[in-house]
């Protein structure tokens, strides 16, 4: 696997890969949700490039940017031995010059959910993974459903730019007791994570009485909160249920919403949500 840090670098060893080009973005910090998009993309695709960037744009002020993890020997260990052929892992000025001012934003979608906190996160995301793009010109990229505001903002920016690139949505990888994992979990006490598992014990009421036929939102959203009432350590920061194609909040749940939610634990921000789906005429929940 070759470990690539420049431009240039990159647009040498692209021209020499043959077939089909996989695209895993990362920031870095591999844990087993990142593993299983890379073998999802090594299993679609004949040449699969994971790119590692702590992306300062989507950070806010006040976030955690500089003690975000970071070591690139295990990261490119790992990769490697879950088949990548590539890490692109750029410094700073690679990817931003001294003049960079051009971002990509979603004057409604970026500001909805997440982007009600964190107002230039969206607009970070898809500047820098539009920049991807361009650079490694992927027959696919894979990102993970755990993430699912930013997936559903990716396949957006992908149809309305015309940009001629599978998008493949990889499902939440979960620690044995149901907690998404994520980069950031490693920052949680053992106390602090007993109280992250609020959001994933609420999604799941939600998926229950959505499998036992209640459907109306505002009924489910209620019964998320009475599961969050039984963590007092977690914060709840949104509890919505949304269509995912606008994102807009819906009455009803059908076969096309996205149930998110959203809390802090001690100075932890945590993310998790559901999606709906057809199922042989009726409606199926992955959670």
């Amino acid at each position: 696997m070759e470990v690539i840090k420049s431009n240039s670098e990159l647009k040498v060893w692209r021209a020499s890969a043959r077939g089909d080009t996989a695209l895993v973005p990362t920031m870095g910090s591999f844990h087993n949700g990142h593993l299983s998009l890379i073998q999802r993309a090594r299993q679609r695709a004949d040449t699969v490039i994971v790119s590692l960037f702590v992306n300062p744009t989507q950070f806010g002020h006040g976030e955690d940017l500089e003690t975000y993890p970071r070591d690139l020997e295990r990261d490119a260990a790992l990769a490697e031995e879950r088949g990548a052929n590539c890490l692109f892992a750029p410094p700073v000025h690679e990817m931003y010059g001294r003049l960079h001012a051009t971002y990509v934003y979603w004057p409604e979608l970026g500001s909805r959910l997440c982007g009600e906190t964190r107002p230039n996160h969206f607009q970070g995301v898809a500047t820098i993974v539009l920049k991807l793009f361009n650079l490694v010109r992927p027959d696919l990229a894979v990102f993970g459903r755990k993430d699912g505001q930013q997936v559903l903002l990716i396949q957006r920016l992908v149809a309305d730019l015309n940009l001629d690139i599978r998008i493949v949505v990889s499902p939440t990888v979960r620690e044995p007791d149901g907690l998404a994992m994520s980069s950031r979990n490693i920052n949680l006490t053992k106390s602090e994570r007993s109280q992250a598992l609020g959001l994933y014990a609420a999604l799941r009421a939600c998926k229950e009485r959505i499998l036992r036929g209640e459907w109306a939102s505002e009924s489910l959203v209620g019964t998320m909160h009475e599961a969050l009432g039984q963590f007092p350590g977690l914060r709840p920061e949104y509890v919505e249920i949304v269509d995912r194609d606008s994102l807009c909040s819906v009455e009803s749940v059908d076969t096309n919403v996205m149930v998110a939610a959203a809390g802090g634990v001690g100075s932890t921000r945590l993310i998790d949500n559901l999606w709906t789906y057809e199922m042989e005429g009726a409606i199926g929940v992955e959670l």
